[in-house]
C-alpha cells in the first residue's frame, strides 16, 4: 500500500471535549466515526477544548493550534459546536480541507443572551463560507443553513442518523399501568417542564412516567424537581437522570408512549429510537420533528402548550385501540429507517469527493 493511497483513506474528526458525551450530537459523531472506520478508513479523533462554543482566548488559541497543525492532504470533519465559533481569521490559514458537521446552528440554541447569539450567528455564517463541504443530519437543518446562513445548497449533504439494528425487535411485555417514556437531556430546550405540567392535568388516568436525560443544566434540574413536588404526582413520575444504555433499552421495551415536549430539534435521534421500538409519539410541531415523526405514528402539538400536550397524551392513554394504530405505524416506519452504515457511507462519499 503506497503512502499516498494510505492517506486517501485517512480523515480527522475534531470535536470539543469527549466524544463519549451522551447527547444526540455526540452519539451521532461517535457512530459516524465507527462507521467510517468500518469502511477501512483511518479516522483520528481530535479532542478540542470542551469550552466551545464559548472558549476563552487561550482555549481558542489551543484549538486553532491543533487544527492548523493538520496536514494538507487529510480532510478534517469539524463538529459544529466548535466549527461555528472558531476564529474566522485563523481558520483561513488551515491547510487541511474542512468539512463542517452542523447538527444545530449555534445561534439557534434557545435561551442565549442576545449579544452571544448575534456573535455566534456572525462567526458561524462567516466560517461556513470556508468549509469545503457541510454535512447535516436533516432536511430541516439544510433549509436553515440555506435560508439564514446563505449557504449554497450544493455545498450541503444530508446524512440522516442511523438507528441501531433492532429491526423486528419483539416488543417486550408493556408495563401496566401504561408507561410514558421521555428521553432528552435535562435542558430547557427539551421542554420537560411542559411535560410535567401536562401530566399534572392527567391525574384521573392510570399511568406512570419516566424522564431519562443527562442532568445538563443544574438550575433546570432543580426547577424540574420542584415542579414534580408541586405537581403532587409523587411516585408516578420519576426523573431518572442518565441511565446505562441497557436500562434505557429496557424502558423503551416496556413503554406504551414516547413523549417529548421539545422546544426545538435540529434532528431528534430519540424519535427514530422510539419508532424503531414501535412506540407512538407525542411531541411538538417544531424544527425537524414533523420531518422525523410520520403523521400516522404520533400526535404533534404547538410548542409550550401544556394543555394541548396533555390532551394528546389523554388521546393515547384513554383509547388503547387508537394507540395501537399509532404504534403499528410507528413500528412500520421504524423498520425502514437507515442504519449507521448508510449514514457513514454518505459521509464517506463527501470525504472522497473533496
Amino acid at each position: 500500500m503506497t503512502h499516498a493511497h494510505a492517506h486517501a483513506h485517512s480523515a480527522v474528526f475534531a470535536l470539543p471535549g469527549d466524544i463519549n458525551t451522551l447527547t444526540g450530537g455526540y452519539i451521532y459523531d461517535r457512530r459516524l466515526v465507527a462507521g467510517l472506520r468500518d469502511q477501512g478508513r483511518q479516522v483520528q479523533v481530535l479532542s478540542l477544548p470542551d469550552s466551545f462554543p464559548t472558549p476563552d482566548a487561550s482555549q481558542m488559541a489551543a484549538a486553532m493550534a491543533q487544527l492548523l497543525a493538520l496536514p494538507a492532504d487529510v480532510p478534517v470533519i469539524i463538529d459544529g459546536l466548535a466549527f461555528g465559533a472558531l476564529d474566522t481569521v485563523a481558520l483561513q490559514n488551515m491547510r487541511a480541507p474542512v468539512i463542517a458537521m452542523i447538527h444545530h446552528p449555534l445561534a439557534q440554541e434557545s435561551a442565549l443572551p442576545a449579544d452571544l447569539a448575534d456573535h455566534l450567528f456572525r462567526t458561524e455564517r462567516a466560517n461556513l463560507r470556508m468549509a469545503r463541504h457541510i454535512i447535516v443530519p436533516s432536511p430541516h437543518t439544510k433549509q436553515m443553513l440555506v435560508e439564514r446562513y446563505d449557504v449554497a445548497p450544493q455545498h450541503i449533504t444530508i446524512a440522516r442518523p442511523g438507528t441501531l439494528a433492532r429491526k423486528g425487535s419483539i416488543k417486550g411485555p408493556v408495563s401496566s399501568p401504561p408507561l410514558i417514556l421521555s428521553v432528552g437531556i435535562l435542558h430547557p430546550r427539551k421542554g420537560h417542564d411542559v411535560l410535567i405540567d401536562a401530566l399534572g392535568q392527567l391525574t384521573d388516568l392510570d399511568w406512570q412516567a419516566v424522564i431519562v436525560g443527562n442532568p445538563w443544566d443544574g438550575d433546570y434540574v432543580r426547577d424540574l424537581n420542584d415542579r414534580i413536588t408541586a405537581s403532587g404526582l409523587g411516585e408516578r413520575l420519576r426523573l431518572a437522570g442518565k441511565l446505562p444504555d441497557d436500562d434505557l433499552q429496557a424502558l423503551y421495551g416496556k413503554a406504551s408512549v414516547f413523549a417529548l415536549a421539545t422546544r426545538y430539534e435540529g434532528y431528534g435521534i430519540v424519535f427514530d429510537e422510539a419508532l424503531s421500538h414501535g412506540l407512538p409519539i407525542v411531541s411538538t410541531r417544531t424544527g425537524a420533528v414533523p420531518d422525523t415523526v410520520p403523521q400516522d405514528a404520533g400526535i404533534l402539538v404547538p410548542v409550550d402548550d401544556a394543555t394541548a400536550f396533555a390532551n394528546a397524551l389523554r388521546d393515547m392513554l384513554a383509547d388503547p385501540h387508537r394507540r395501537d394504530i399509532f404504534a403499528k405505524a410507528a413500528a412500520e416506519a421504524g423498520a425502514i429507517l437507515p442504519d449507521w452504515a448508510q449514514t457513514a457511507e454518505i459521509a464517506g462519499q463527501v470525504i472522497d469527493n473533496l
